[in-house]
């Protein structure tokens, strides 16, 4: 089982550049399949969850070409079959979005129920609601989504609660849907925005994306594209904190600092300096960090996916803070981790309640999903002493080289998958 060994203290300085957004890229990888024609795709991040996806998407005849190690070329015009197979799917959440790319081309979709990390509840209730109002018979059956049409119309759809997921499958289905679609109280995150662009670019009519009300007008046929992958603001955002806890001075490179503003706003907040470029953004830590209040909330509010690393560099922080989950019910399993770090911290219920600490001290901490995995890395970075990182599998399912680019910034990490690497790394920094 690998893991990662870390030996805090050493402030982050340098420069880091982000790669393509991984949930941006997970939305393009299936709506390529909607078109005959061959896809090219950059900026494509080498994570697990892409990867999977890929090889998911091969098993139901899409050929795929590697050309480097971010960019991809997809040709989706054998498709022999519009069911997924199960090991593939338990592994990443994003499968489901396979629904509304097949329901879109070939009006039938079977895709196992999704997987990915236990963050709480993700209920799919709203794509369902969706599919069905396109016109779509939708059942569960043997842990299977099955969604099969004769027909595919527009309708007007309005959501309940703002999903990100609900509106990228509902988007990708009715773009090719006969008729008018409007989808109401919509997700606004950039990478909805994305695969909207990359629909468009293929041909779909789609406006509205980056609002609350998305309208669509059904298109017959979609064309061949080249399209290039946003960079990724919760690899930025990560990294940023990264360099707050630590006391460091980072440039992070690669990235559009207009859908960094909640994050950046916060780390000025608590006494950061951050200074925005046209595609890169430096953040320099010189002293220890005040206290904050946040509150996790759809797009442009402060992101669910930044919020574990938030609460590590405020456990490090002046004074009692109090950060507030209204996304995902399980997304503090991290504090008790933390805990262990020397952290004190109280939760009640979607809230946490963090009294800062001059010092964490190492330990061993175990991953407990994506997110709170890198967080707990930054833990480690900044405290005192080795601590290793369990199940970094997690971790790897979003993050590119993450040790590799925190190596780049002075940071002493080490991936080990045996005891023997792992007293090698301790005995070389003693």
């Amino acid at each position: 089982m690998e893991q990662y060994i870390i030996k805090g203290g050493n402030p982050l300085v340098g420069e880091v550049e982000i790669g393509g957004a991984k949930n941006a890229a997970l939305g393009i990888l299936a709506a390529a399949i909607m078109t005959d024609d061959t896809v090219l795709i950059d900026n494509l991040p080498d994570v697990r969850d892409i990867n999977v996806l890929l090889e998911a998407m091969e098993s139901i005849g899409v050929v795929v070409k590697r050309l480097t190690r971010h960019s991809v070329e997809l040709h989706s015009e054998h498709i022999g079959e519009v069911s997924v197979d199960y090991e593939y799917i338990k592994k990443i959440r994003a499968s489901y979005y396979l629904i509304g790319a097949l329901l879109g081309k070939y009006r039938r979709a079977e895709v196992p129920l999704p997987g990915g990390c236990n963050i709480g509840s993700r209920p799919i209730d709203l794509h369902l609601k969706g599919f069905k109002a396109l016109g779509a018979r939708v059942n569960i059956r043997n842990g299977f989504i099955v969604a099969v049409a004769d027909h595919l119309h527009g309708s007007h759809i309005y959501l309940d609660t703002v999903s990100v997921g609900a509106t990228i499958n509902i988007m990708m289905a009715a773009s090719m849907a006969d008729g008018y679609t409007i989808i109401e109280n919509c997700a606004r995150e950039p990478h909805v925005v994305d695969v909207a662009n990359f629909l468009n670019s293929m041909g779909a009519n789609i406006k509205g994306a980056g609002t609350d009300v998305i309208r669509i007008r059904g298109v017959q046929k979609l064309h061949r594209t080249d399209y290039s992958i946003i960079p990724d603001q919760i690899e930025a955002g990560t990294f940023m904190f990264a360099a707050a806890a630590t006391k460091g001075d980072v440039m992070v490179k690669n990235v559009i600092p207009k859908h960094l503003e909640a994050t950046s706003a916060k780390l000025m907040e608590i006494g950061c300096e951050v200074e925005e470029f046209d595609s890169a953004v430096r953040v320099v830590a010189t002293k220890r960090l005040s206290s904050t209040n946040v509150k996790t909330l759809p797009y442009p509010g402060y992101p669910t996916d930044m919020q574990p690393q938030i609460g590590v560099t405020l456990a490090l922080a002046d004074g009692t803070s109090i950060v507030t989950e209204s996304i995902f019910e399980n997304r503090f399993k991290y504090m008790d981790e933390l805990a262990r770090m020397g952290a004190v911290v109280r939760v009640e219920g979607n809230t946490a309640i963090i009294t800062g600490v001059e010092k964490l001290s190492g330990a061993r901490v175990c991953a407990p999903d994506l997110r709170a995995g890198a967080a707990l890395v930054i833990a480690a970075l900044a405290a005192e002493g080795v601590t290793t990182v369990d199940d970094i599998l997690y971790i790897q399912r979003g993050y590119e080289d993450f040790d590799g680019k925190l190596r780049s910034l002075g940071a002493e990490i080490a991936r080990v998958d045996s005891e023997k690497e792992a007293k090698k790394f301790r005995l070389r920094i003693g």
